[in-house]
């Protein structure tokens, strides 16, 4: 393990639900909390529209430009400078004001220590198949999952990969797993996700809701 300094508008962004990430989780291995920033131009989407689960609590800093914070159902100009809480179960998302515009944030559920869902990984690797790189995004998740041997989600989230990059036994074999580790959990999933819509007329699919 070593220490490292990078510019936090030089790393390679990956689009993630209509955003702009920038993996600084990922690019760092940052394992004490969920880390991260967006980035966009002026009217662009920078904090994807979401809810945080009971007890997971967030801050974000603008670091350059100009944001405007919808928080519930009131909204805040945020120029650079303005630090933003938002707690557990409370809508939120931010658009830029200004081009270039740049928010860092900063997440975790309270009284345990970090565990998160790699989505952000799974950000950069889907970057990574979409821009033709598709072994080196096969090679982020593989990664991910040899670090977390145990995560259910980072198994499932390998299977909606391959799904995008059209290799459905490899995706099948991820979703088993991943139903290995969260049976129950899993199901709400399996049954409702359209990413695995090109899965459902295989007789495999019906092996994994059964």
């Amino acid at each position: 393990m070593t220490w490292n300094v990078v510019r936090i508008d030089e790393i390679e962004t990956a689009s993630y639900i209509g955003s702009n990430l920038i993996p600084l989780r990922y690019t760092l291995d940052f394992k004490a909390a969920g880390t991260n920033a967006w980035t966009a131009d002026t009217g662009g989407q920078l904090i994807p529209p979401h809810e945080e689960d009971a007890g997971s609590e967030e801050l974000y800093v603008v670091l350059r430009g100009r944001a405007k914070f919808t928080v519930g159902k009131e909204t805040a100009d945020a120029p650079v400078g303005t630090v933003v809480y938002v707690p557990p179960e409370v809508f939120r998302t931010a658009v830029a004001e200004e081009d270039g515009s740049i928010v860092f944030a900063v997440g975790g559920r309270i009284g345990e220590s970090f565990q998160g869902g790699n989505w952000d990984s799974f950000a950069v690797a889907d970057e990574l198949r979409r821009t033709g790189r598709e072994e080196e995004g096969r090679e982020v998740l593989r990664k991910e999952r040899e670090a977390r041997p145990d995560s259910w989600a980072m198994a499932y989230n390998s299977g909606c990969w391959e799904v995008f990059a059209g290799n459905h036994d490899a995706a099948f074999e991820h979703l088993r797993r991943a139903r290995e580790l969260n049976a129950d959990g899993i199901k709400q999933y399996l049954e409702g996700d359209s990413d695995l819509d090109p899965l459902r007329s295989d007789p495999r699919f019906q092996e994994l809701l059964a």
